[in-house]
Formats: C-alpha cells, structure tokens, sequence
C-alpha cells in the first residue's frame, strides 16, 4: 500500500500576522512554520498504517526552499520520503494540480490531506485533487480503516457522522480526529536524524493557468476597548447592550 500526504507549511498559530507595504503579500519576516495541523493528523494516520499495515508513505510539499524544514520534520515523524515541487503555492487550483500529478506518477493508493490549511482556510485542495484524478473522496474525516485495497472512512456529517466504504485510489482529507491528539507524533533524537538521510527530491511544476488574482489583504478591526460592569448592574448592562452596542 503506498500512500501520499499532503503537507502545507503554515505560520505558527501564536505568530503575528503582518503584510507588505503595497498589502499584496503575506510577510513571512520573523515568521516561524509548522505542519498545517490538519496535516498532521493524516501524517500520523499514515505513519501509524506504515507499522501496522507495512505501508510506504511519502509527503509532498508545494513550495520553495524554505519548506524544507518542515518535510524534514514530517520525515522525522516517520515518513519514508518526500518530494518538493518547486513553485510558490498561488492557488488552490494550481496546488491541487501540482499534488495530483504526482500522485498519478507515483501510483499511490491513498492521497491523505488536511481538510484545509490554517492560513487562507479555502478547504479547496482535496476536492480539487480527487476531482482533477477522479478518485473517490472522502471530506471531514475522523475515522479510518484500511481492509485489503478498500477503506472504511467516518465522517462529519450535519448532526452526526456517516461511514463510508471506498475502494483504492481515494483522496481522505482528515481533521481532529482521525487520530486522537495524544498520539500525534513528536520527533525523537533517532528520528531527526535519520531524516536526514532519507529522500527528498525536487521536482518542477506543472505548468498550468490561474484564474486568481490576488487584490490584496488587509487586517481585521482593531477590537474596542472593554467595559467592565458589575455582576449586580444589570440595568446597566442592558443599557450599555441597547444604547452603545445596539444588538437589543
């Protein structure tokens, strides 16, 4: 069984979030980059069916140089290699090109994913990628199995959950839950430094065009100040609520 996860490099959740002078670019000064925490749910999904199920699984990453220590660190959790295409990650659309063409070289069996990335939060990769290879998809996943060349994935659903049964090659995007917080892998002495010697290869992208264009991003409003009012005030409370925030 040969498995494929996708890994966004996303700014720490505790970091700053600033933008160019022209605000068309997000500034990446200062800025230190994790696993899309998604992400990591479905890495530690296919590193735990690597030892139990005899599983190879590679990450791939679009992206430039500056990538590359956070696939060290997914090759640290126990990926066995990793590939890099080299190009920004513009878009969606163009990401989910760039994924599903490698995954259609390397034949894999299960294209895992994060249901989105923290950053830009469109949550259009994984459709995009099992729509671009017509593979079965599997959306919100916080559950599952793999028997034979079949997988019996749970999902979210409105209200509750739905189990579903889907044959190879499938595109799972996953999410909390797929594995328990708990068993998310932290790298150990042995695994950073074997994962230095493991594989990762670059490859250039696929050249493809893009109907989005970026107009530019702007920060939300500062909050106000906070008005503190006593626990027995109540009539001021609602007077506050009625006159000054207007939502009664």
């Amino acid at each position: 069984m040969k498995i494929l996860v996708c890994i966004s490099s996303v700014p720490d959740t505790t970091a700053k979030i600033n933008f160019t002078a022209d605000g068309k670019e997000f500034d990446k000064n200062g800025v230190q980059f994790v696993i899309n925490p998604h992400d990591e749910f479905s890495l530690t999904k296919a590193v735990q069916l690597q030892e139990t199920q005899g599983a190879t699984v590679t990450v791939v990453t679009v992206g430039d140089v500056s990538v590359e220590p956070v696939m060290r660190k997914a090759l640290a959790i126990g990926a066995n290699d990793a590939i890099r295409v080299n190009a920004d990650a513009r878009d969606g659309f163009f990401v989910a090109t760039q994924i599903a063409k490698v995954a259609k070289e390397g034949g894999y069996d299960i294209v895992l994913t994060g249901k989105e990335s923290i950053d830009y939060n469109g949550g259009e990769v994984p459709g995009f990628v099992a729509g671009i290879l017509d593979y079965g998809f599997v959306n919100g996943c916080v559950g599952l199995k793999v028997e034979g060349n079949a997988v019996e994935a749970i999902r979210e659903i409105d209200g509750g959950k739905e189990t579903v049964s889907v044959q190879f090659p499938v595109v799972i995007a996953g999410q909390k839950g797929l594995v328990e917080e708990t068993e998310l892998r932290i790298p150990n002495m042995r695994g950073i430094m074997a994962a230095r010697t493991k594989p990762l290869s670059v490859v250039e992208a696929e050249q493809t065009s893009s109907n989005l264009k970026v107009v530019g991003y702007e920060k939300p409003a500062s909050r106000g100040n906070v008005t503190l009012i006593d626990k027995d005030n109540v009539g001021e409370l609602v007077r506050l609520l009625h006159e000054e925030a207007k939502v009664i």
